[in-house]
């Protein structure tokens, strides 16, 4: 197995995804220069939603529909329909659970008559204030084993970061 999923739980938002900018950026500079995949493969916060364009799925945040609805390939009627309920959902943000948002996604996909809204924290189990981590632990151990002096403190930084979060 090489990779290893992990529920954590943060208190602050901003900051967890400040430290996560901070793993990512090391971890991203050890992978290009020394030929491993990613150690953080990816994340997903409570609220991050899918949707499903002509050109692929698309991944943004519970409150960023108004920022991403222009880079959308959808038809207008799906669309309309998408505006009403993020603009219900994101009118409730700050009390907003992973249930009701689960629920709205499902009404959506029932409008639209076909599953173009995809909701995975609630599958994952998240709540508010938890993030799923996908950490590869082959390319965590290969880095391990190849990091030179020059870049070791970067790597026992970005372990360290890592290591905190979970």
């Amino acid at each position: 197995m090489s990779t290893i999923s992990k529920v954590v739980r943060y208190e602050d938002e901003e900051e967890f995804l400040r430290e996560m900018d901070e793993v990512l950026e090391r971890f991203t500079y050890l992978a290009s220069r020394y030929g491993s995949g990613n150690v953080v493969e990816g994340f997903l916060l409570w609220d991050y939603i899918g949707i499903r364009d002509y050109e692929g799925i698309k991944v943004f945040r519970l409150g960023e529909f108004p920022y991403v609805e222009g880079v959308l390939k959808i038809e207008n009627h799906q669309r309309r329909i998408m505006e009403r309920y993020f603009d219900e959902m994101e009118s409730k943000r700050d009390e907003i659970t992973t249930e009701e948002i689960a629920y709205f996604v499902k009404m959506m996909n029932e409008e639209l008559g076909v599953d173009l809204v995809f909701y995975e924290a609630y599958d994952l189990g998240l709540n508010r204030n938890d993030a799923y981590l996908i950490i590869n632990v082959k390319a965590l151990n290969y880095l391990e084993h190849v990091v030179d002096a020059e870049d070791r403190e970067i790597f026992e930084d970005a372990v360290r970061l890592l290591m905190a979060l979970i």
